[in-house]
Formats: C-alpha cells, structure tokens, sequence
C-alpha cells in the first residue's frame, strides 16, 4: 500500500494511495486515497473473520470514517448506537433518560457481542463502549480496535451541531469533553491501531485508517484465529 496522502500546499503535488505504488496528482484537483485490489485483498486475508471496530470520543468521526472504509473494503458497517435504538425503540437520549448511563452500558455491551459475533464487518461504537473491560475483550478476541484521536476544539466543533448528546447537555460543553479526554484517552490508547482525526476530508482520512490497519496486520502475520473461527 502506498504512502500517507501529502497536504495541499499551493500548486505542488501530492501523493495518494493507489496502484502499484504512489499516483501524482496536481494540488489543484481532488486527492482521494484509493486502494488497489489486490492490496485490497491482502488485507481483507489478513483480517480473516475480525472485523474492525472504531473508537473514540462523541465526535470523532467514527461513523461517517467507518463508512467509508466499509465502502472500501466491501464490507458491511453497523452503528452501535443504531442498533440500540433499533432493538429498544428508544432513542440514545431517551435510554439515559429513563434507565441511567450505567443500563444503558450494559445493554450496549450485549448489542456489541451480538453484531460482532456476525463478523466480519466494520462497526462504529459510542463513545463510551471501549470504557468497559468486558466490551474490550469481546472486540479484542472479535476485532481489531481503531481509535480515531481528536483534539478538543474540532470534537466541540462537531459536536455543538446535534442536540443528540445526552453527556453534553451541560452548560460548559468544552469542560464536559476535557473531562472524558482525560478519562477515556488512556483507554482508548489500548486500540489496537490509532489514527489522528481532524478537519479533513473523510476519504483522507480513511485512507490513512487503511495504511494503519495494512502496517499493524502486516506486523501481526496471518490473520489469528478469532473466537468462533480458525485462521483464515
């Protein structure tokens, strides 16, 4: 797989990913990181039946990048936070609401090993998913983890556009996401692949969340057998 995608710097050149190695574009047009099919393949076998799992803070992305490496990958992708609200018929702020964070927790728990378990897929999870033990050692012994790291000012930023965040309704938002930085980045730090997140198209990004998981399953070897199949 190729390089990381350069930054647009006036009329030089970047780099993006494609086929055999590096494609040369002029900046003022579109850079969209593509990968080759044969690439494709190698890291669809090396995955075997795991399937990645993005974490990260409200606002990270996980959805919309998760989408787009499914897109990539031909593979299915599933929002955690969906299918809770699918299988309870309440929305997120409503299950809050009603039954505590600490319920909640264990009902995203159950939700995230049954889609799992369906693997392998792309799987976007809430923000507080990777916090329990035991939801970790289902994606690890499942997935593999992607912590999609952000700052505070571009998590405020994209979070200040849904009334949908059940954690930030609080008159200091930017107090709230610096107090679960600081709680949750340790945690997060245990992914298995981290990948900087910011103002940047998704494709970019995506791209680079494929160089990440090419490089990580390349120091691995062969896909490892999962907890319900052999090796692939």
């Amino acid at each position: 797989m190729g390089r990381e995608i350069g930054q647009h710097k006036g009329g030089k050149a970047i780099v993006c990913l494609t086929k055999p190695a590096f494609h040369v574009e002029n900046a003022a047009m579109t850079a969209t990181p593509t990968l080759a099919a044969e690439n494709t393949a190698d890291l669809l076998a090396r995955l075997g039946t795991r399937s990645i799992v993005f974490v990260g803070l409200m606002g990270a992305g996980k959805t919309a990048i998760g989408r787009k490496v499914a897109a990539l990958l031909g593979l299915p992708f599933t929002d955690s936070d969906h299918e809770i609200e699918s299988v309870s018929r309440m929305t997120i702020p409503e299950l809050f609401e009603r039954y505590g964070e600490a319920e909640f927790r264990s009902l995203e728990q159950r939700v995230i090993i049954r889609v799992l378990e369906n693997g392998p897929q792309v799987l976007s999870t809430g923000g507080g998913a990777f916090m329990n033990a035991q939801t970790r050692e289902t994606i690890a012994a499942y997935g593999l983890s992607v912590w999609l790291k952000a700052d505070v000012d571009t998590l405020l930023e994209r979070v200040s556009k849904k009334q949908n965040r059940p954690l930030l309704r609080n008159t200091d938002p930017r107090a709230v996401l610096e107090r679960l930085m600081a709680e949750r980045y340790p945690v997060y730090a245990l992914a298995d692949v981290t990948v900087p997140t910011r103002d940047e198209r998704k494709e970019v990004i995506a791209g680079e969340v494929l160089e990440a998981l090419g490089r990580h399953l390349a120091a691995r070897g062969p896909a490892e057998a999962s907890f319900g199949g052999a090796a692939s």
